[in-house]
């Protein structure tokens, strides 16, 4: 996943940059992960953006559902569980500037071994 690649760099938790995509991000640990998950971000998060302007970049052995044409078929909520319940599993989400990512508003990308 090139996209996420880079944000490995960045200290967990704390937000980047990527001037060049027209995006901020921040990078989780597994810890940061888990705790998002079983909290309340992803409902709040879901109030403001709805589904069909967030992304999800999702690991080759997911078992969430994907049509035909990419659509992820999953709350943001069950995005992270997934990664969370992997014992290296993380995200990365990025906060996309207006206008860019074809109009997503949001990507998060799952991370683990």
């Amino acid at each position: 996943m090139a996209l996420a690649a880079g944000a490995g760099q960045a200290a967990a938790g704390a937000p980047f940059a990527q001037f060049d995509q027209g995006r901020i991000g921040v990078s989780l640990s597994h810890d940061e992960t888990a705790a998002v998950a079983d909290g309340p971000v992803p409902a709040v998060v879901s109030m403001f953006v709805p589904l069909s302007r967030m992304g999800a970049g999702l690991q080759p052995d997911t078992s969430i559902r994907k049509d035909e044409n990419g659509g992820v078929h999953a709350s943001l909520r069950q995005v992270v569980a997934e990664a969370a319940d992997h014992p290296d599993g993380s995200v990365v989400m990025y906060f996309n500037a207006p206008g860019t990512h074809g109009g997503r508003v949001m990507d998060i990308y799952q991370n683990w071994g």
